[in-house]
């Protein structure tokens, strides 16, 4: 076999290693994939009116379709909280370790982990789209091209979001540990422009929610679900996709090459 075949066979046995994981042991993903389903609840069904009126919509199904894309994003978040968990399981748990000994392709052991995730925060985000709609979310007017393009932005999110899940894992000592590095990648939400607009904010924290990676993707995907307007925050959100799969491939790439850990 050539090597790209070789690479490939490793990559795919690690993916579904990863997958089975997954499976075997769905309470992470699982308490992880509550949290923005509770926040949906809690705010279309208890601030559901007032902050639709603050936003200057009718009513409660203004506020549905506001909140959404946000959430869409924060799930992705909150799903690779549980990379790294894994990720760190792996590399105090003595598998690296043995990994290594083994005629395998390095890398594929970082990129099932990667593949993994990505196909759980999709699935993660069709189920909160599910719910979503359930309780009255609509797009409105979004034209194929324009979903496919949303669904292009969720999975590049989800990419960059993960490299920088699975470098946190790789340098936590423990799995406990490794979560609350990670918990950045869910508290960022909250501080963008997922819940209220930018200009209900005060004026010292608006730059603080805008220039953050969040906020020109949750803006992209809420023009391209809801027609609202995007101007620059396409690119941006792209640009901080790229910059931070690129910065968490080769952190997370520098950290695994090093001496593994070895078990506690």
């Amino acid at each position: 076999m050539s090597s790209l075949s070789l690479a490939v066979r490793d990559c795919s046995t690690m993916l579904r290693r990863n997958l089975l994981h997954a499976r075997r042991y769905p309470s992470l993903t699982l308490n992880l994939l509550l949290t923005p389903i509770m926040l949906l609840l809690l705010f279309v069904y208890i601030f559901g009116d007032t902050m639709s009126a603050g936003i200057g919509g009718g009513d409660r199904s203004d506020y549905v379709a506001y909140i959404v894309p946000g959430l869409l994003l924060m799930t992705i978040g909150s799903t690779t909280i549980g990379t790294a968990v894994s990720v760190s399981n792996d590399m105090t748990e003595g598998i690296i370790a043995r990994f290594r000994t083994m005629a395998i392709h390095r890398p594929s052991v970082l990129v099932g982990h990667v593949i993994g995730s990505v196909l759980q925060a999709v699935t993660s985000v069709v189920l909160v789209g599910a719910v979503a709609v359930a309780i009255g979310f609509r797009s409105t007017g979004a034209t194929a091209l324009e979903w496919l393009a949303a669904l292009g932005l969720l999975v590049l999110f989800a990419l960059a979001l993960t490299w920088i899940a699975v470098g946190m894992g790789l340098i936590s000592p423990n799995a406990e540990a490794a979560g609350n590095n990670a918990m950045p990648l869910i508290l960022l939400p909250l501080l963008s422009s997922a819940f209220v607009p930018l200009d209900s904010m005060p004026g010292w924290f608006r730059p603080i929610a805008g220039y953050q990676p969040f906020t020109p993707a949750i803006e992209t995907l809420r023009g391209l679900l809801l027609g609202t307007r995007i101007g620059d925050n396409g690119w941006l959100a792209v640009a901080w996709c790229l910059g931070l799969a690129v910065l968490g491939y080769f952190w997370s790439a520098s950290k695994f090459a090093g001496d593994p850990k070895q078990p506690s």
